[in-house]
């Protein structure tokens, strides 16, 4: 049995809050700031990077042999790619969009003045009554346009309004978290995994336990475009455990009520050593960890080993159905996570 009481009321509003605050791959400064001030009010001395990513460092019973952990606050999103001659707007994905997924999605395009414009994600001539292929032809961003809630019928009159070539453009999370446990939002990728870290730190401090060695966190904001991962991690790290969530799909073994750990993704296979103790860790403590290899994934772990990281290094997660579109996972998953996250920390 796990030796912690992770919170899970705090886990879950701390995830829907964290869902509902913006934070697409180039713009993540608001979610940056709040789990900065979440990690402080817990104690922990934080740090940014020059790249905008957060750094917290927790104090061990021992300086040999130093880890790190990582989860990634960036998220998908679009960037205004051009400014059509009809006043709508063009859209460029920030990374991994899938286009039919977002189809009728409300959005908010984010100006350089701070104004906020809401509208939405539309098929360009996109009414039955008119397009008489509207219904079967491809989603892409091509012929996908965001229909501004402005009267704006121009050039000209949008960039009166303040939206520029280069804003970017938020979509809406649409988060519900219901009685049965389960979470459903976009971005539980990665947003999941930081709430759970935040929950494992918590408990930790609740139990008035020191994690057995020195730990650096890392909030990372570049690595759903592959560069996130070594950004101000200490050279002399000996392990590092990677926090992203967990493939859910036909010939995998995980599943929305537990964590897992990938021991293969796209890139080839993480450290064995470091896997088969996290794996011992949760028989130890009673947590049933899936094992998986995912087909097409990559992580901050392969972007930490290229750029010269030499730690050993593992990947665990919750569990989340439909990734990349609108996903859901189940509490059952997050506490067992925040929980292994916990172990770790104080295993020898």
């Amino acid at each position: 049995m796990t030796r912690f009481e992770i919170d899970v009321p705090y886990l879950t509003k701390t995830l829907v809050d964290l869902l509902n605050t913006p934070s697409p791959t180039g713009d993540t400064e608001w979610a940056i700031s709040f789990v900065q001030q979440e990690l402080e009010a817990m104690g922990a001395k934080t740090r940014r990077t020059t790249k905008g990513a957060l750094l917290a460092e927790m104090e061990g019973l021992s300086k040999d042999k130093p880890r790190g952990l990582t989860a990634h606050v960036d998220t998908l999103g679009a960037m205004v790619s051009s400014i059509k001659p009809s006043g709508r707007l063009q859209m460029s994905a920030l990374n991994g969009v899938m286009w039919p997924t977002v189809e009728s999605e409300g959005v908010i395009v984010s100006t350089r003045s701070g104004r906020q414009v809401r509208g939405s994600i539309v098929l360009v001539n996109g009414a039955i009554h008119v397009n008489k292929e509207a219904a079967t032809v491809a989603r892409t961003a091509e012929n996908l346009e965001i229909r501004l809630d402005e009267r704006t019928s121009s050039v000209e009159e949008t960039k009166l309004i303040g939206i520029e070539v280069g804003d970017i453009v938020f979509l809406d999370p649409r988060v519900e978290h219901g009685p049965g446990g389960f979470v459903r939002s976009r971005f539980l990728d990665d947003k999941a995994c930081v709430a759970c870290v935040l929950a494992a730190i918590k408990a930790l401090r609740a139990g008035g336990m020191t994690p057995a060695r020195r730990t650096t966190l890392l909030i990372s904001n570049y690595e759903e475009v592959g560069h996130g991962g070594m950004d101000g991690l200490p050279a002399d790290l000996a392990e590092l455990v990677v926090l992203d969530m967990a493939c859910i799909g036909t010939g995998l073994q995980g599943s929305e009520f537990h964590c897992s750990i990938c021991l293969k993704d796209s890139s080839g296979p993480y450290s064995k050593e470091l896997g088969d103790r996290l794996r011992s860790i949760a028989d130890e403590r009673g947590i049933e960890l899936k094992t998986d290899v995912y087909p097409f994934y990559g992580s901050d772990g392969t972007a930490y080993w290229r750029s010269g990281g030499t730690a050993q290094v593992a990947l665990i997660g919750p569990g989340v159905d439909t990734s990349h579109g609108y996903e859901r996972t189940h509490t059952d998953a997050l506490h067992d996570t925040a929980a292994l996250i916990a172990e770790y920390l104080v295993a020898k």
